[in-house]
């Protein structure tokens, strides 16, 4: 199948959105499928406002448009509400091509929490975004259900997967700091709530490993916690593998690939009860959630390492990538029917 894949979120951006594409794209090519990638990269951009290590491609809809013709896809998938997004939905609608679309991330809530703009005024263009889609993938149950309360429709239950050749238990040694070691990994920015973790009267050591616009306000603001950069994935499943408990303080999160990611290198996880943690954690036993953030890491500590990677291994990349292409609306057959 030749699929087409129009997205704002690439390399170099780094962050659950890039990695879950990149993962998927990789799994269809390795099973057979053809795939033309639209990203930002290809295009002049300018820096996101608040968020500048993200580019936006303006401009492109005459480029994008020649792209697509040129590649006749059997099907169109549009998983981010950006510029490219936007183009390549206005020439799907021109064309009468069907597409779908997926929503993985709170656009609406990062922004309310950079400008304090009322919810419902965000979420009505993401939603007129996604009112054509012929299915909107959502990562998880309870996403499915917020947006359906928002009046979204044609919602798609598509959960995520993790590598767990990459992200497997290895030995503690790779950091010398005082234990429990408490971790954090993922982009450091002021939707993610860090405070909420960094603040937490806990014994040992707090970690974060990630980029992002807060970094350097955080690292001013807790001079007793460490901050980290990965250099790749390999030494970032060592970072995850060292730690004691990975805490993910976010609120906002669709799903949360990085819990994953923990309890693949054997790292219970505790976090607040909220969309994305409930529904990577379920009933597995895998983590502690809890309103007392600082409770439910010292509970987790408790947690087997065995338990953690046996709830990852539940997520399979190979069901994630059938999924999807199960979900995909053949462009071919909707000219046949136009026809």
């Amino acid at each position: 199948m030749r699929i087409a894949i129009v997205t704002d979120a690439w390399f170099p951006q780094e962050n659950g959105v890039v990695r879950v594409l990149s993962t998927l794209i990789e799994r269809l090519k390795e099973m057979g499928h053809e795939i033309l990638l639209i990203e930002p990269g290809q295009f002049a951009s300018i820096p996101c406002p608040t968020y500048p290590d993200i580019r936006l491609a303006l401009g492109a809809g005459g480029a994008i448009a020649r792209r697509l013709e040129a590649f006749l896809p059997d099907a169109l998938h549009l998983p981010t509400e950006g510029p490219l997004g936007w183009a390549a939905r206005s020439f799907a609608l021109k064309r009468g091509w069907p597409f779908t679309t997926a929503y993985h991330s709170k656009f609406p809530e990062y922004i309310q929490a950079r400008t304090g703009l009322p919810l419902d005024w965000l979420y009505a263009p993401v939603r007129k975004f996604h009112q054509p889609s012929s299915g909107v993938l959502c990562p998880s149950p309870s996403v499915f259900r917020e947006l359906a309360e928002r009046g979204f429709g044609h919602l798609r239950e598509w959960s995520h997967g993790v590598d767990t050749k990459t992200f497997h238990p290895q030995a503690k040694d790779f950091l010398e700091l005082p234990r429990p070691i408490h971790l954090y990994v993922g982009r450091v920015t002021v939707e993610k709530n860090l405070p909420a973790f960094l603040d937490l009267d806990l014994p040992g050591s707090k970690l974060v490993v990630g980029s992002g616009p807060a970094r350097k306000s955080l690292i001013r603001r807790y001079p007793q916690a460490h901050f980290k950069i990965a250099r790749g994935d390999i030494e970032l499943s060592r970072y995850f593998a060292a730690a004691d408990v990975f805490v993910f303080p976010s609120l906002t999160d669709t799903f949360g690939l990085v819990m994953l990611e923990a309890l693949a290198s054997g790292v219970p996880v505790a976090a607040f009860p909220v969309t994305g943690p409930v529904d990577v954690l379920g009933g597995a036993g895998a983590g502690v959630l809890d309103w007392d953030l600082a409770q439910a890491a010292r509970q987790a500590l408790s947690i087997s390492p065995d338990l953690c990677r046996s709830h990852a291994l539940c997520f399979s990349w190979d069901r994630v990538a059938e999924q999807f292409l199960d979900f995909l609306a053949p462009i071919a057959q909707a000219k046949a029917l136009a026809a």
